[in-house]
């Protein structure tokens, strides 16, 4: 029987503080980077990433932290029903950084911390049996509460035939063995630790851990003689990471020496930043193991998806897609740094984004110029406006998805704070409004600094006006600035739209968008977005297509713009569009707020008539984009048919 779920994992989730510096102590961080972090949560957001169903039971506080977790885990496809929001209890903190190869200094914040407030009502049995299996961890077996809860889980699944793993995940001061200065260190020895592992180990069909973590669960520190200790316990299967050198499988009898164990292909990688690691190689294992993959496979994927962390900043935003996992594989290390592989990293990026824009309908008020020259304008009277703006953009959204806006930071920056949490997709413009060559607004800064302040919501929008046919020194100029740019949006971890124009420069044929598309790709660019403008010809969309997914099989797509064209005008274009998937919908603006803006800026109109106006114009081009989109899938499902 299918069930909606593979995996839960159960135990701690906390917010990652990780140090944006390199190579410093703790101490002198300046910045940090925030990250979901605590094993289980790493575990359920990285199976999820490899396609996996998974789930997390945890607690988090009733507050910002808390609240990240879970939509950050929503974000990836985490299932969130088992997460208990406590009242009293504040979200763990973890800050780390990375100091050298060697040293990766942390600090634990988990005083009295909502995930070690679990408790044995926190386990529902219907929702754990939704799951084939469940995965715990050692650190919620350090304290009786969170024992119960866990025990409680695990003789539910037993009970019902479900597979169970244990990640050892050994903390000593997790455990009360040392000091909060102590987080690095991961082994103490401990009777107490070892006996109350032990006294769990025969619940589980599979127990991971490195050679430190079994020595603690074995009682000793000869590997072997640990890994031995554990079987006398515990039918599992056994799986002993070693570092560099890979991991080790056993599924019966510990043989005398741990290169005779079951292994998979290891990767020979520059080592950044081993936290996360293990949390990372647990996804990948967890994927084989329950997709019913023989262990040298499973551990194949486990040690790709172990590399893909040691050689990245962070935890769970280092752990690869599916599609990544595979590109790797089949592939293999071009690169030992997996961070300035470039064609990786461009599927990294690509095939984790977050969000199902699928269909895009937006309305876009980002005009700066074009407002300014209107009768009765002003600096604060444009930014009123595009409050009105946000408005309509919001009531004709009323919640549902596939709709946006585009605004920018220096005429519209209270529309932009409003936007940000409605759901809506919101694209903020960067150039300095018609220049050519291109250049940025002040707000970028010359070294593009200013995007460090953006939230991650926003979609950077950059429109070059650009053409095959233009000087060298054109070309040059403008390709180094969107270089630039493109690079500076994915250090900030924010997409990317490029709009080009090329017939506002020159002539154009059938192929001269498609040749502007290749150039940026030929330089390095990959947009997420394109934004485009509406061609008269099959072939010139066809010719256009083709040069993006030659290019990038992942990426978001097109948005068509209007270029103030007449509603009926827009609607034919609509539907020549539509014909390609590749198009997902429109940004148009001066269509949908150009009498309204005239007659309200002279004060001629109120608000709410400006509002009314606006949501009625965007309302009927959303129609007319939905009609056009219907229409050509009902063709294409036709012609599949009939073919």
């Amino acid at each position: 029987m299918t069930k909606p779920l593979d995996v839960i994992t159960i135990g701690r989730s906390s917010v990652d503080l990780y140090g944006a510096q390199v190579g410093g102590r703790l101490e002198d961080m300046a910045s940090f980077n925030k990250y979901i972090g605590g094993s289980p949560t790493n575990m359920a957001a990285g199976t999820a990433r490899l396609g996996l169903k998974s789930a997390l039971i945890t607690r988090v506080g009733d507050e910002h932290m808390g609240r990240f977790i879970t939509e950050q885990l929503a974000k990836e496809g985490v299932d969130t029903r088992g997460i208990v929001t406590d009242p009293e209890r504040l979200t763990a903190l973890v800050i780390l950084g990375i100091r050298d190869q060697e040293q990766f200094p942390l600090i634990f914040y988990r005083d009295n911390c909502a995930d070690m407030a679990l408790c044995e009502d926190d386990i529902d049995e219907a929702y754990v049996t939704s799951a084939r299996a469940v995965v715990a961890t050692g650190t919620h077996l350090s304290h009786p509460r969170t024992e119960a809860a866990v025990l409680k889980a695990l003789n539910i699944a037993r009970a019902n035939g479900m597979q169970t793993a244990l990640d050892i995940d050994y903390r000593p001061n997790l455990w009360g063995l040392s000091g909060h200065g102590d987080g690095e260190n991961r082994f103490i020895a401990s009777d107490k630790v070892t006996a109350k592992l032990q006294s769990t180990l025969h619940l589980f069909d599979l127990i991971v851990g490195t050679e430190e973590e079994f020595h603690i669960a074995g009682g000793t520190t000869d590997t072997i003689a640990a890994l031995r200790a554990v079987r006398e316990v515990s039918g599992a299967t056994l799986v002993c990471k070693r570092g560099p050198m890979g991991a080790s499988a056993f599924e019966g009898p510990i043989p005398d020496s741990l290169d005779d164990g079951q292994t998979g292909p290891g990767f020979p990688i520059e080592v950044f930043n081993v936290l996360g690691a293990g949390d990372g190689f647990m996804s990948g294992l967890l994927k084989g193991w329950l997709d019913g993959e023989d262990w040298p496979t499973a551990l194949k994927y486990a040690n790709a998806c172990g590399a893909f962390a040691v050689s990245r900043h962070g935890c769970a935003p280092a752990y690869p897609s599916w599609t990544e996992l595979q590109f790797f594989l089949d592939r293999g290390v071009q690169e030992k740094a997996l961070r300035k592989d470039k064609a990786l990293e461009q599927i990294h990026w690509s095939t984790n984004r977050k969000g199902d824009w699928s269909t895009m309908r937006v309305f876009a008020f980002d005009h700066r110029m074009q407002l300014e020259e209107l009768d009765g304008a002003t600096d604060a009277r444009i930014d009123d406006f595009k409050e009105l703006c946000l408005d309509a953009c919001a009531e004709v959204a009323n919640g549902q998805p596939g709709f946006g806006l585009l605004c920018d930071g220096r005429l519209g920056r209270q529309a932009l704070y409003k936007a940000v949490g409605t759901g809506l997709w919101i694209g903020r413009p960067v150039e300095w409004p018609g220049s050519r060559p291109l250049r940025l607004e002040p707000e970028i800064g010359p070294d593009f600094g200013g995007l460090n302040e953006w939230p991650l919501e926003h979609v950077v929008k950059c429109l070059c006006f650009y053409h095959p046919d233009d000087t060298p020194e054109m070309k040059q100029q403008q390709e180094d600035t969107v270089t630039r740019l493109f690079h500076a949006c994915r250090r900030n971890n924010l997409e990317f739209l490029l709009e080009v124009i090329p017939s506002k420069v020159a002539e154009v044929t059938d192929t001269t968008t498609a040749e502007v598309i290749q150039r940026f790709y030929d330089i390095g660019v990959y947009p997420d977005w394109w934004k485009l403008e509406p061609m008269k010809t099959e072939a010139g969309w066809q010719a256009a297509c083709d040069a993006i997914e030659r290019n990038d099989a992942h990426t978001r797509g097109i948005v068509v713009l209007g270029l103030a064209a007449a509603e009926d005008a827009l609607a034919e274009s609509f539907r020549f569009a539509a014909r390609f998937p590749l198009v997902k919908g429109f940004a148009v603006g001066r269509t949908i707020f150009g009498d309204a803006a005239q007659a309200w800026m002279k004060g001629e109109m109120s608000d709410a008539d400006a509002i009314a106006l606006m949501k009625d114009n965007y309302t009927r081009l959303c129609t007319i984009w939905d009609d056009a989109r219907a229409q050509a899938s009902a063709q294409a499902d036709t012609t599949r048919q009939t073919a």
